[in-house]
């Protein structure tokens, strides 16, 4: 079986490691032997969350180790442990019920990742001996893993071409069908918004789109914003601003992640993935405010901000959408810097059309402890987005409820008949925590895929 890093086959070489916290600490610690307890004392072990501590034997060789943890369920409460040991085989001590044996297995994974195309890992993790079933687990770290890779790598290699070819890698991989649309095609195909927002760029911008599954079951549509770099456009971002929006396309690494893990697990859905792709780049040709471009909706759209970009590609890719008809429309963006103020890094922006949806949501997201947070489509703050010379605008003067408008803007491109739901998500971690290297992070992308499971397959 090839496992991913981290994990290994059974071992006669494997050491117990116990999982403790604070509150079932002094139980486990009085049915130890008497040289363990006082090693725990001498090292001031309590079982706090993020701790760890080997344990030697007589002759003062590693024969267990012990680390200690807050919530059970949280993958996030274990992945500090596997560069907390020593980098040998360890295997789990008791007996764990499925969802925190689930836990523990991806808060392992998610702890040994580190993102070394360009960068060696200093050093290789423990591993953890996996016995039995654990393929759904893997697959869960397998998307979180294609999240952190794609939005880590720089644009240099994660260009637009790059995400087709990812894509097509994917669509061969489960038997898929793609189709791409770019450059000029944009325009005699009709989708004008996404060529008007790359058009400046050396590389061509395209609408990728993957078809998967069997024709009887029922429509879901993922959508992903896919700009590989963000500049700001002639509304040009200052260097701080600009610094890591090699992230840009975080939307499109989470859609591309959790259509193929719906392919991998074989829901019963028949499912489409658009990914518009394109690099905000500023050159002779780049977008300019005050312009008026096309959509595919037919609504005229008056550019205020060239740097309110990922809404206008993904306006025709919404619209798309709905002409498939589907059961729900999901879409994935770093949409927004106001999100992040309302919310932090740390919680998504969730907008639906569809209070079942969201809620369903929002339970998984509870659940899996992958949380996200329900913003309100408040439909008084159009007047936000009004142009006195086309049918709306993509951004305006005001500072005010900036996640909110940008939603509404998306949901106008959405037939009103069909359940939606949009993330505004960060896909960034900015400083380095257990499981979390600073870089590029999967977010509600678990509790997306069990809510579309209990859905579609429950």
């Amino acid at each position: 079986m090839n496992l991913p890093l981290g994990f290994a086959a059974a071992s006669p070489d494997a050491l117990p490691l116990h999982i403790v916290d604070r509150a079932g600490f002094t139980q486990w610690r009085t049915s130890q032997p008497a040289a363990t307890q006082a090693w725990l004392d001498a090292h001031g072990f309590d079982g706090a969350p993020g701790s760890a501590l080997v344990i030697p034997d007589a002759e003062g060789r590693a024969s267990s180790a012990v680390i200690g943890v807050s919530d059970a369920l949280d993958p996030f409460a274990y992945a500090h442990a596997p560069f907390a040991l020593p980098p040998r085989v360890w295997r789990l001590a008791g007996q764990f019920d499925a969802m925190p044996l689930a836990a523990v297995r991806l808060g392992w994974g998610l702890g040994c990742y580190r993102f070394d195309r360009y960068k060696a890992a200093p050093r290789k993790p423990a591993q953890l001996v996996i016995d039995g079933d654990a393929d759904a687990v893997f697959a869960e770290l397998a998307a979180c893993v294609r999240v952190r890779n794609l939005v880590n790598t720089p644009t240099e290699h994660m260009g637009p071409d790059q995400l087709e070819q990812v894509a097509c890698e994917i669509a061969q991989v489960h038997g898929a069908r793609i189709e791409v649309v770019s450059g000029d095609d944009l325009i005699t195909q009709n989708f004008p918004s996404i060529h008007a927002v790359g058009r400046a760029s050396h590389r061509a911008p395209r609408l990728i789109a993957v078809h998967w599954g069997d024709e009887a079951h029922r429509r879901l549509v993922i959508v992903g914003k896919g700009v590989c770099f963000d500049t700001g456009g002639l509304d040009i971002k200052p260097a701080d601003g600009m610094r890591n929006m090699k992230k840009d396309m975080g939307g499109a690494a989470h859609a591309i992640a959790l259509a193929e893990w719906i392919m991998a697990r074989k829901l019963p859905v028949r499912l489409t993935l658009l990914v518009p792709a394109v690099e905000n780049a500023i050159g002779p040709d780049a977008l300019r405010p005050g312009e008026v471009i096309g959509t595919r909706a037919g609504l005229s759209v008056e550019i205020d901000n060239t740097d309110a970009e990922g809404r206008v590609i993904l306006a025709d890719a919404l619209a798309y959408a709905g002409e498939f008809d589907p059961e729900l429309i999901l879409d994935f963006a770093t949409l927004t810097g106001a999100a992040r103020v309302a919310l932090g890094p740390d919680l998504p922006a969730l907008y639906s059309n569809d209070d079942a949806v969201a809620q369903a949501w929002l339970d998984a997201g509870t659940r899996l402890r992958d949380p996200l947070w329900r913003m309100p489509l408040w439909r008084p703050y159009w007047r936000y987005l009004t142009s006195t010379i086309a049918d709306i605008a993509n951004a305006g003067p005001s500072k005010m409820a900036g996640s909110v408008t940008a939603a509404l803007y998306l949901e106008r491109f959405v037939p009103a008949q069909v359940p939606w739901a949009h993330l505004d998500v960060y896909s960034w971690n900015d400083a380095d925590r257990p499981g979390r290297p600073a870089g590029g992070e999967a977010q509600a992308l678990r509790s997306a895929f069990a809510m579309l499971e209990a859905r579609f397959a429950g």
